[in-house]
């Protein structure tokens, strides 16, 4: 609960864009988490494919913005 309050206040004040990004990133985190869990509690193998697009779409986008916000960064 702590570890979701924190990503929140990040989210909603980070002082810069880059925190924002890692708080999104700790929600992607969370998401994937509770999804490998329920495939593990329930042997439900029919979300495997959604748990891997998640993942992938949350490392994509935070590389992504990571990166288009250092390059802006670079141009001041």
């Amino acid at each position: 609960m702590h570890r979701r309050a924190f990503a929140l206040v990040r989210l909603l004040r980070g002082p810069d864009t880059l925190d924002r990004i890692a708080a999104l990133d700790v929600f992607v985190i969370l998401i994937v988490a509770a999804a490998s869990v329920y495939i593990a509690i329930y042997r439900d193998g029919s979300n495997i494919p959604m748990l891997a697009a998640v993942a992938l779409l949350g490392f994509v986008g935070s590389a992504a913005a990571t990166r288009l916000t250092e390059r802006r960064k670079g141009h001041r």
